[in-house]
C-alpha cells in the first residue's frame, strides 16, 4: 500500500481546469456521443430525451445534444460549472446518482467513462441503478460505461503522457494500485504555465480516486434486478465494454 499523499499537495478543485484538455487527448467524445446515439436508436428509434448522470464537465452531452433533448447530472461542484459553462444552468443539476429524483422520465439515461464505479459497493450499484432505471420511460435505454471488471482487473499499472492546455503544458504520471479490494487511481500533474503569476507559474496538484471493481455479474444482476433487460458490449465501446438495459414496461 502507498503512503497517504500530503494534504497540501492535494487540489481536486484545479483537476477541472485541465480535465477536458486531458481526456480531448486521448477520448474521442464525437465518436463516443455517435456510439450512444446508434445504441438508443436501435432499441428505442422514436428516443428524444437523454439524461447523463455523472456528466462530469458535460462534454458528451455538447455531442448528444446534437440529436437528443440531453440534461445532466453530477456531484462535483466544479465539474457543474464547467457543464453549466457548456450547456446552460436549465440544463444541468446536482444530484447523487444513488438517490436521484428530478421528476420526470426520459427516453434515455446513460453513465459514462466509468463514473459508476465511485459507489461505494453492491449495494450502492444497485440503489444507483433502480434510480436510473426510475428515470427511464417503458422502453427507453440505459446505457452504462463500466470501470474494469473485477475478473479483468491486473492490479494495477504505471501511466504518464504530457499535453498542452491553454498556455500550460502539463505533465501527468502515476499510477492504479489495489487497496482493499478497490482500485485506486492516483495522478500527479505538473502544470507550467508561463501566463500565470510568477508564484503559481509551476504548480503540483494530485487527483486520487477510489474506484470499485465489480463483476460483469453484479453489473447485469443490477441492472435485471432494476426492471430492465441487459446485455454486454464488449466491442468497440472504448475498453471496458459497456452494459446496455432497456426498462420493460
Amino acid at each position: 500500500m502507498c503512503p497517504d499523499i500530503p494534504a497540501e499537495v492535494v487540489y481536486q478543485e484545479n483537476f477541472a481546469e485541465i480535465y477536458d484538455d486531458i481526456y480531448r487527448s486521448h477520448r474521442d467524445y464525437a465518436g463516443e456521443a455517435e456510439r450512444i446515439r446508434r445504441l438508443v436508436r436501435e432499441r428505442h428509434p422514436a428516443a428524444a430525451s437523454l439524461l447523463d448522470v455523472a456528466c462530469g464537465t458535460g462534454e458528451h452531452l455538447v455531442h448528444l445534444g446534437k440529436e437528443f433533448e440531453v440534461q445532466g447530472v453530477d456531484l462535483a461542484e466544479p465539474m457543474l460549472r464547467a457543464a453549466v459553462a457548456k450547456l446552460g444552468a436549465a440544463a444541468v443539476h446536482r444530484g447523487d446518482m444513488r438517490d436521484l429524483e428530478l421528476g420526470r422520465r426520459f427516453d434515455a439515461v446513460t453513465c459514462l467513462f466509468s463514473s459508476i464505479a465511485y459507489l461505494g459497493g453492491v449495494d450502492e450499484l444497485r440503489a444507483a441503478v433502480r434510480s436510473m432505471a426510475a428515470h427511464l420511460v417503458p422502453g427507453g435505454v440505459m446505457v452504462i460505461e463500466p470501470w474494469i471488471l473485477r475478473e479483468d482487473w491486473n492490479g494495477g499499472d504505471l501511466v504518464q503522457a504530457s499535453f498542452t492546455s491553454g498556455t500550460a503544458k502539463v505533465s501527468r504520471m502515476g499510477h492504479w494500485y489495489t487497496v482493499d479490494g478497490r482500485s485506486r487511481v492516483e495522478m500527479h500533474y505538473l502544470v507550467a504555465d508561463p501566463s500565470a503569476a510568477p508564484a503559481t507559474a509551476v504548480r503540483h496538484f494530485v487527483n486520487q480516486q477510489d474506484l470499485a471493481l465489480f463483476s460483469r455479474e453484479e453489473y447485469e444482476a443490477a441492472v435485471t434486478g432494476a426492471g430492465c433487460a441487459v446485455e454486454y458490449l464488449s466491442d468497440g465501446y472504448a475498453d471496458r465494454g459497456v452494459f446496455v438495459g432497456v426498462r420493460q414496461a
